[in-house]
């Protein structure tokens, strides 16, 4: 997610250093202080736990005080040596099937000691620092496991709303339905029907004072509401019951078979831990927004806290702990701005099971399993199944959900995990490979991943072209091993030899460079085809920008060593220049004479950055022609009547639009902009040189950055790395902005005949992001593959 300064704190970021992004978050001082945000996130996240964490450890089959000692124990062992400063630790409905699943095989007793030994599993991780490796697991097999779990919570809390008692197997619960369904019990029922009502519509209150009211958790709401109508209507219904905490029960030494105490730990180890890490990155997307000075969190850390706390709660005769998103994510919104928030929630949980014990016991089960129901068909979240189903790996997801569903989570992940292979495995195997000749030219078609595998198929089918013929190859996939490449490569070499000719080409039609087969060519000792038999050196300023073809004559009449700076800059230049006459220019002779006849027509308006880093035709494979080119300080666009006597980017886009009939315009973004830097640690209003008067045009982009209430700029898949990065990328969206105020793009817009689009080019990492919807109404940059194209209008 993206990180925003406030404008009204934009000077100060010239004296408070961001934080690096891949640094563990800064703990708190010494000095213990608690910011009033913290005091009233806090009371809000335990507002949430309280009704949840006695719903948990209902659906387990434990008893109800060991889900008030995982909150608290959660909250200030977790939230204080954890890694993620915002994350919420405590009872998790992921957990609920695996807790109880042990407490029916082994006793309460055992589990408590499964999740000591647990947490000490935990912490060995952390102290091996593989916490990363958790992310390498599929989101789909992730998903798969909650939407399982979420499923089997929901079928075994459903005998409870309808007033009976669940089974100890989800199949159990199932075939048990229909007669429950037929000996209902009113009270519980009607109870139940009250919670969910409440759960639903209290988030959907309308208007300020609707507003007002969404402060109060609609946990909270529906658990006191229901209770409250318990209680004056005088239904009988079975309640919470907390025994005294002189009986209440500890971690025992654990009894049972070797193996399967083994396969526990190693069970709540697994979903305990992702859970977390995963929940880790989720918060620091979410708290990127509002505290851009966190970064990243220290994931080994985390682990570190998640093992102790587990450690702590199962001495204490608690369940086992993870991060918990319903949690984190009311820390977050509720504003909290360090790891004080999460501390103290777990402190009001102490505070409550010491003094509300009277009030808890007047709450209804039937409440609570109604509570935890919604939660467990919440997991079962549609935005994830789409996701998959568009990444196609809905196969992966169903096989892991129902794993787990029939036989056990343990055993769903692993299901999942060898599903997740198998899919991998048959994408790299299922490559077609076909031949057709039209017209006398011969086109092979690949569909999919080129590996080994497929390298006797190709073999045969590019056999079929003859000699000295014109052939097509169509390259529609995303990776090629070296077998692939070096077969392809023999061939197209051998091709070309014999008379033939061969042309590479995305599906859609572009170019595919191969750099290495002409210079392949010309060192195996086969006769050089001039200019084309050249390869280019990685570039540095100014060095290297020439091919590596034997020495010719320079326009001075000497040898010119490639690679040789020789002379001021404008010796550089004239080589340059003599480079071009020499190299490139009989390339593109024919093509500039044909242009210089018919004129410009360029499709598509470029508007980007003067940084001399961004080579336009680089990174589009442009060529003469394609792209109507404007660039200036930091790819802006001033609005209308704000050019302050400077028209230039205006007068370009009207005659791009109303002269050259562009069908599209991208302003395009990059990393490490001066003038974004600029922006962020100068002071554009009340300055009065050239550049600090250019650079107020992009004040709306320092003001959009710090709306707290977004939609916000992001790239899919990782959060910005900085507060300048993040500056970069809410430029490109407020200048798309800018350009729709201008008369002749919003008349073209209006008729439908011109696109915009937003870009980013990483230079680092030599990556494009192009913008793309989003659903959460975030403007997302998505990352452009090899085969990618502007298909996504912003």
């Amino acid at each position: 997610m993206p990180a925003c300064v406030p404008a009204r704190a934009a000077d100060s970021t010239r004296t408070k250093r961001v934080h690096p992004p891949h640094s563990p978050p800064p703990d708190p001082p010494r000095r213990f202080r608690v910011a009033g945000a913290d005091l009233s996130a806090s009371l809000a996240v335990f507002l949430i736990a309280l009704p949840l964490s006695l719903g948990i450890a209902l659906a387990t089959g434990a008893p109800l005080q060991a889900g008030l000692v995982a909150a608290a124990v959660g909250g200030i062992v977790a939230g204080r040596f954890g890694g993620c400063p915002l994350q919420v630790s405590g009872p998790a409905a992921g957990l609920t099937v695996v807790t109880a699943d042990l407490i029916h095989r082994y006793g309460w007793r055992t589990t408590c000691a499964v999740t000591v030994l647990a947490g000490l599993a935990q912490l060995g991780l952390g102290c091996l620092r593989v916490a990363r490796t958790a992310l390498a697991v599929s989101p789909a097999i992730v998903h798969g496991m909650l939407a399982g779990i979420g499923a089997t919570i929901a079928v075994a809390q459903l005998h409870i709303v309808l007033g009976g008692t669940p089974q100890s197997a989800v199949l159990d619960n199932l075939r048990a339905l229909p007669a429950q369904l037929a000996h209902l019990h009113p009270a519980a029922v009607s109870v139940s029907v009250l919670t969910l009502a409440l759960l639903l519509a209290w988030p959907r209150l309308p208007g300020r004072t609707g507003h007002l009211l969404r402060r109060v958790p609609a946990p909270l709401v529906s658990v006191a509401g229901a209770t409250a109508t318990a209680s004056l209507a005088g239904l009988t219904l079975p309640r919470v019951d907390l025994p005294s905490w002189s009986s209440h029960a500890l971690a025992g030494a654990p009894e049972g078979p070797a193996l399967g105490i083994a396969a526990a730990v190693l069970t709540i180890t697994l979903v305990c831990s992702v859970q977390s890490l995963l929940g880790a990155v989720a918060v620091d997307k979410l708290a990127a927004r509002r505290h851009p000075h966190l970064g990243r969190s220290d994931l080994d850390r985390e682990l570190l806290g998640q093992g102790a706390a587990n450690i702590a709660s199962g001495a204490l005769g608690g369940l086992p702990i993870a991060g918990v998103a319903v949690r984190s994510t009311a820390n977050v919104n509720s504003g909290a701005i360090s790891r004080n928030s999460t501390m103290l929630h777990g402190v009001w949980v102490v505070v409550a099971t010491l003094l509300m014990v009277p009030v808890l016991e007047l709450i209804p089960l039937a409440s609570l399993a109604a509570l935890v129901m919604a939660v467990g068909i919440q997991m079962v979240s549609l935005h994830h199944i789409r996701t998959v189903t568009r990444h196609r790996e809905v196969l992966v997801y169903a096989v892991t959900a129902l794993g787990v569903v029939i036989l056990g989570v343990l055993q769903g992940v692993a299901l999942g995990v060898a599903a997740a292979v198998a899919v991998a495995l048959h994408r790299l195997t299922r490559t077609r490979i076909t031949h057709e000749q039209r017209q006398g030219v011969h086109h092979v078609r690949v569909r999919g991943q080129l590996t080994f595998l497929a390298v006797p198929r190709l073999s045969r089918t590019l056999h079929l072209v003859p000699a000295g013929a014109e052939a097509v190859v169509e390259l529609d996939g995303s990776f090629m091993d070296h077998a692939a490449h070096e077969s392809l490569q023999d061939w197209q070499r051998t091709h070309r030899a014999r008379g033939g000719t061969v042309a590479l080409t995305a599906r859609d039609g572009s170019p595919v460079a191969m750099p290495s087969l002409s210079s392949a060519r010309a060192d195996s000792g086969g006769e050089s085809a001039g200019p084309s038999a050249c390869r280019c050196r990685p570039w540095t300023p100014w060095r290297n920008h020439r091919c590596e073809s034997p020495p010719t004559a320079t326009a001075g009449g000497g040898p010119e060593v490639p690679g040789e700076a020789t002379g001021p800059s404008g010796r550089q230049l004239a080589h340059g220049i003599s480079a071009f006459q020499q190299n490139t220019a009989p390339l593109v002779r024919g093509e500039l004479a044909r242009l210089a006849r018919e004129g410009q027509r360029p499709s598509h308006l470029f508007l980007t950055c003067a940084d001399s880093r961004l080579v336009t035709s680089m990174i589009t494979s442009s060529g003469p022609g394609d792209l109507f080119v404007v660039r200036n300080v930091g790819n802006l666009v001033p609005l209308p009547g704000a050019e302050s006597g400077d028209d230039s980017v205006a007068a370009a886009i009207e005659y791009a639009v109303d002269v050259l009939k562009v069908r599209s315009i991208t302003v395009c973004g990059h990393s490490g902009c001066g003038a974004m830097q600029a922006l962020l640690t100068s002071d554009a209003e009340g300055a009065q040189t050239p550049l600090r008067r250019w650079l107020r045009h992009g004040l709306p982009s320092l003001e959009r950055m710090a709306d707290d209430e977004g939609p916000w700029a992001r790239i899919a898949g990782r959060e910005p790395a900085d507060t300048i990065e993040q500056l970069c990328l809410t430029n490109v969206v407020q200048q798309l902005e800018h350009l729709r105020a201008h008369e002749s793009v919003a008349r073209a817009l209006g008729e439908g005949t011109l696109e915009l689009h937003g870009m980013y080019f990483h230079v680092g990492e030599a990556q494009a992001y192009l913008l793309a919807p989003s659903e959460g109404g975030d403007d997302v940059f998505s990352r452009v593959g090899a085969a990618g194209d502007l298909r996504h209008p912003a």
